[in-house]
């Protein structure tokens, strides 16, 4: 507002002026003002002294100051009633929203940036930090290849490949490129203590087995039955069918036994297939001590209770299979997969084919040197 030539004590002495008896036409031409002025001057203060006076053009500035007080704090809150969509709880965020704030609603920088909470340096600043471009393409790639792996394995498998990068600098990294991973519902813990299970020292000492059930997309039923070995984590078998009686699982272990040898232990829970006659019958011609963990306890068996979650995250939940021979094809291809090229984090990034290499060149160079 353009201030006035004229303070309150010279508006009060014109106006003292005029009630001495000088007309408003001799004023207005001696004090070179406007008759509108002289009028509106004697409407607000007629009457009134230079005390009244001051105290009136105080509580006009401090009844102008709450008005405008009042309308910054409405806006401000209309303002944040638009801009947060979410908690605005990183620098990138904030600086968004002061962004926003000023381009859209006319803010000042520093009355935006008071408004969301963060310092004009803050706000100001531009990181020099590369943007990774070849890095986060790969990354995208891969994380469409397997939809299923984490930052962690995508880690293993870029270091595979010769990245040379930081896991902090990947997870932040893969949380900019939105690549989060979904767990899909939860699973029961158990509950009191419990005591390690003793891992084998070799390969064939123990294979753990089991079944898993999953459906065509006619709706017809079919099972996976899962063999693995504990030692090197490598699934032996995923042996898909509709009916998997005591006899097929028989022939199914000696079948891997003809390439492998028999185990010293299988482990297994107490399903009526593998607590069958031919079962019994099995393990007493092979010489190979069956293992029943206890009855509703699947955690005693928990390596290949985490395989098989592994296979129904990454495949069965994945794909949609029209017929058994597609299913088998399907299985089969990731079973191959997971033995020779996806990394297992419980086997130092090593997949379960290299680690069971390693081990047994260890082994013979061992015998070499005794």
């Amino acid at each position: 507002m353009k201030r006035s030539r004229f303070s309150e004590e010279q508006i009060i002495g014109i106006l003292k002026e005029h009630q001495a008896g000088l007309s408003a036409a001799e004023l207005c031409r001696k004090h070179g003002i406007s008759d509108a002025t002289f009028y509106k001057w004697r409407s607000k203060y007629g009457g009134l002294e230079v005390s009244e006076a001051k105290r009136l053009k105080q509580l006009e500035d401090e009844n102008a100051r709450l008005k405008k007080l009042l309308a910054e704090s409405v806006m401000d809150v209309s303002t944040l009633r638009e801009m947060l969509g979410k908690k605005l709880l990183t620098p990138g965020s904030r600086r968004t929203a002061v962004t926003w704030a000023i381009t859209e609603k006319s803010y000042s920088q520093r009355r935006a940036c008071a408004l969301v909470g963060i310092d004009p340096r803050v706000y100001r600043y531009r990181s020099t930090r590369p943007d990774d471009t070849d890095l986060r393409s790969r990354l995208r790639e891969l994380s469409g290849e397997r939809r299923r792996f984490g930052y962690r394995r995508l880690h293993l498998l870029l270091q595979r490949e010769g990245w040379e990068v930081n896991w902090k600098k990947l997870y932040r990294i893969y949380r900019e490129e939105r690549l989060t991973v979904r767990k899909r519902g939860g699973r029961k813990r158990a509950l009191g203590t419990r005591a390690p299970m003793a891992i084998p020292q070799g390969p064939n000492q123990r294979w753990s087995l089991d079944f898993v059930a999953d459906s065509l997309s006619c709706g017809r039923r079919f099972r996976v039955l899962c063999i693995i070995d504990d030692f090197s984590r490598e699934c032996l078998a995923a042996v898909v069918d509709t009916s998997l009686s005591g006899q097929r699982v028989a022939r199914e272990l000696d079948r891997i036994a003809e390439l492998r040898g028999h185990p010293c232990m299988v482990v297994s829970d107490n399903g009526t297939e593998l607590t069958s006659n031919a079962i019994l019958a099995w393990q007493e011609e092979r010489g190979v001590e069956w293992h029943y963990i206890a009855p509703g306890k699947p955690m005693q068996n928990g390596l290949v209770e985490s395989f098989i979650g592994r296979l129904r995250d990454e495949c069965l939940n994945e794909h949609l299979f029209t017929s058994l021979r597609h299913a088998r094809q399907l299985i089969g291809a990731w079973r191959d997969d997971y033995n020779q090229h996806r990394p297992h984090t419980s086997l130092g990034g090593l997949t379960p084919w290299e680690y069971r290499n390693r081990s047994q060149q260890d082994q013979n160079r061992n015998r070499t040197n005794f």
